[in-house]
């Protein structure tokens, strides 16, 4: 997530909007159109989008947000249309939105306090590669230094072939840490393979 979409709100249109009229509306809140100076409400930085019946607003802060929020509500009453807003925080600890208004309750607070319950499960999982000896030393360094930077353990046994060295990651930390430990591990095998052709990775 990058540093200028900390802050997230969905309003979420009482009625389908077709033919850019939903372009429309978020010109409005740009300022062009129905409101005229609400521009100068909204913050340059905060990106404005819509996938069909939602409109999206991605801020740095919650008072960027706080005020695309205020000119939306605005063109939405204009425009004789209501929506279901929901503002959300990016949390970087367990890499997902945490809605913050309206607070969920009952069953979905519930729900995402098992969620994150499970996110910070410790668990091992080990992961083996197959990794050429020219790229071997750089590869198992890069691996390292990522768990290193997630907090979590790493050790790594190799069984050397002719041309290449099959090693195999077991990591320990929580399963969130984990999945991202895996990514990491994709990632930097696309690279090395771009290098050289001969990394591969499947699951013990």
């Amino acid at each position: 997530m990058s540093a200028d979409e900390d802050w997230r709100l969905i309003a979420q249109c009482d009625e389908d909007l077709t033919g850019g009229a939903l372009d429309a509306l978020r010109g409005k809140v740009r300022g062009s159109g129905v409101l005229g100076d609400v521009e100068a409400a909204v913050a340059h930085d905060v990106v404005i989008t819509h996938d069909g019946r939602r409109l999206f607003a991605y801020a740095a802060s919650e008072e960027a947000l706080s005020a695309a929020r205020g000119a939306m509500e605005n063109v939405l009453l204009q425009d004789q249309r209501t929506a279901e807003i929901v503002v959300s925080h990016w949390d970087t600890q367990l890499d997902a939105w945490r809605q913050i208004d309206p607070p969920l309750v009952g069953e979905a607070a519930a729900s995402e306090q098992a969620a994150e319950r499970d996110a910070e499960t410790p668990e091992t999982s080990t992961v083996v590669a197959s990794a050429g000896r020219e790229v071997r030393a750089s590869f198992e360094s890069s691996l390292q230094t990522w768990a290193q930077q997630l907090g979590i353990t790493c050790t790594i046994v190799e069984h050397p072939h002719l041309l290449t060295t099959q090693v195999a990651f077991t990591v320990t930390g929580p399963r969130r840490k984990i999945e991202e430990f895996r990514e990491g591990l994709r990632a930097e095998a696309v690279a090395t393979m771009r290098a050289e052709r001969q990394v591969m990775i499947s699951p013990l």
